[in-house]
């Protein structure tokens, strides 16, 4: 659906591009937080933790952009002599939101006007309001409001990802119309117009529909994280809850050492209750680097032991009310004292004891402590992970549709230009101004062989759009960052 020079007068093509305008201006704003929730969700492309998870989550749109520009190339036939191309809208607003998927398609239509000579460049006005903002707002309305609708489960974001595609097509179409009708360059019935237009972009609105589905149920099968759509129906991190029956250490009386160690919330109720049957009046050294005095030095086996038989854990529940003990903490449950299976750290409390982890109780000497008071939950956070694999799968992706696909692609005309030429639109069409561009028309000047020709510009763009969006992304990322450290040093 690309619209060349001339189908549109020049006020109506000024207007949409002021309009194009403003919706990139807004989207360059709003993909800000987008990225920033995608890094906090699903970890980083390029991989491990640490800071910056952002930067490296922003090649991921980029990937985006780069898919969407490789599988435009793959014409599929919907009727005699015409055929359809993926317009990519629903695809990326699914995956990257809706401020991020308008910039992931004005970055693809860009470089095809540009390099490619695909859609004119007096129209990218034209092009981007319909092609990128219709189609991404259309098609995440419609698959956030059937996201709600529908149960929590797979199957309905891969069935509201194929009705929010099927629809945006459609509405592109009505799109053109609207605009064909306010600046259209020929003297053609609007009625006309409409009825051929919405009646072929509905044929093409089922590949674009099944294109869609099947991306989105294939990253949602490997990393839902990744799917910005869908983002509130991935697993809510764990959290720990200590049990209402634990009780604190007791201290030691007059002669006794200094206030025991506080156990983590993970574990403290076995340890604690094992703690109370050693002699309180000994010494308590501590046991090892995140050792504990709530335990005696001579018998820290058997009241661990002692520990485990009153209470056992049964999957993952310790029986009677006790906490569940990590993986981590069983073999600190048993030295009398734990680091916290998530890795906190160490807080020295005025009443001498020590609180390991984040979250832990206060320690056992602590005065005026209430028995059976609770600790607050304890939220794990979930690991980073890497979304390399993901990345590597879809640059793969790409470059196969574009370098080897793309040859078997129909070549009949697309439903705009179908239209056009049946309908008389394209009678003041004129020639694209790169019609020179060594890459014109998605083949390499000079090169005899069609397959080699059209395949090496397919690479050769798919490069460039993965180069030019994933700059885009991470330089959006890095404002975002440097607006939140300015507004940190001013509070």
């Amino acid at each position: 659906m690309h619209v060349p020079d001339g189908f549109i007068d020049a006020p109506v093509s000024l207007a949409t591009g002021a309009v194009a305008a403003v919706a990139v201006a807004v989207s360059l704003r709003g993909a800000r937080g987008e990225l920033a929730d995608t890094a906090g969700a699903g970890g980083s492309a390029g991989g491990g933790g640490g800071g910056g998870g952002g930067e490296r989550t922003a090649p991921l749109a980029g990937l985006v952009a780069a898919f969407i520009f490789s599988v435009q190339m793959l014409n599929f036939p919907v009727a005699a002599g015409t055929s359809g191309h993926l317009l990519g809208g629903a695809l990326a607003a699914i995956l990257v939101g809706p401020y991020t998927g308008v910039l992931c398609v004005s970055v693809v239509l860009l470089m095809q006007g540009v390099l490619f000579a695909d859609g004119g460049l007096t129209a990218l006005g034209v092009n981007i309001t319909d092609m990128a903002v219709v189609t991404t707002v259309v098609a995440y309305g419609i698959f956030r409001a059937l996201l709600k609708l529908g149960p929590r489960r797979r199957r309905t974001v891969t069935v509201a990802s194929f009705v929010a595609a099927l629809v945006s097509v459609p509405a592109a179409a009505v799109a053109f119309t609207a605009i064909y009708a306010l600046g259209g360059t020929t003297d053609v019935p609007i009625d006309k117009v409409f009825t051929a237009m919405v009646g072929v972009h509905v044929l093409i609105g089922i590949g674009e529909a099944a294109i869609t589905a099947l991306t989105v149920g294939a990253v949602m099968a490997v990393r839902p994280d990744l799917v910005h759509g869908a983002r509130d129906m991935t697993p809510r991190p764990l959290e720990l809850r200590p049990s209402p029956l634990t009780t604190p250490t007791r201290s030691a009386g007059a002669g006794a050492a200094p206030a025991a160690d506080a156990v983590p919330a993970a574990g403290a109720g076995a340890a604690a209750r094992a703690a109370e049957t050693a002699d309180v009046s000994a010494p308590r050294p501590a046991v090892g680097e995140a050792g504990a005095e709530g335990v005696s030095a001579a018998e820290p086996d058997a009241a661990a032991r002692k520990a485990e038989e009153s209470h056992p854990v049964v999957g993952g529940q310790a029986a009677e009310g006790a906490e569940s003990v990590p993986a981590a903490g069983a073999a600190a449950a048993r030295a009398a004292g734990t680091a916290d299976a998530a890795g906190g750290g160490r807080t020295v409390g005025a009443g001498g004891g020590r609180t390991v982890g984040a979250g832990a109780a206060t320690g056992a000497g602590a005065a005026g402590a209430a028995p059976g008071a609770s600790a607050p939950a304890v939220p794990l956070a979930a690991p980073r992970r890497s979304a390399r694999r993901v990345w590597l799968a879809g640059i793969a992706a790409a470059l196969l549709c574009a370098g080897v696909v793309s040859f078997y692609a129909s070549a009949s005309p697309d439903g705009l230009e179908k239209v056009a030429h049946d309908k008389g639109i394209d009678e003041k069409a004129e020639e694209h101004a790169a019609k020179d561009s060594p890459l014109a028309d998605y083949g390499v000047k000079d090169i005899a062989d069609a397959r080699l020709s059209g395949g090496l510009a397919g690479v050769i763009g798919v490069g460039a759009t993965l180069a030019v969006g994933s700059g885009v992304f991470v330089l959006v990322r890095r404002r975002r960052t440097a607006a939140a450290a300015d507004r940190s040093e001013t509070v």
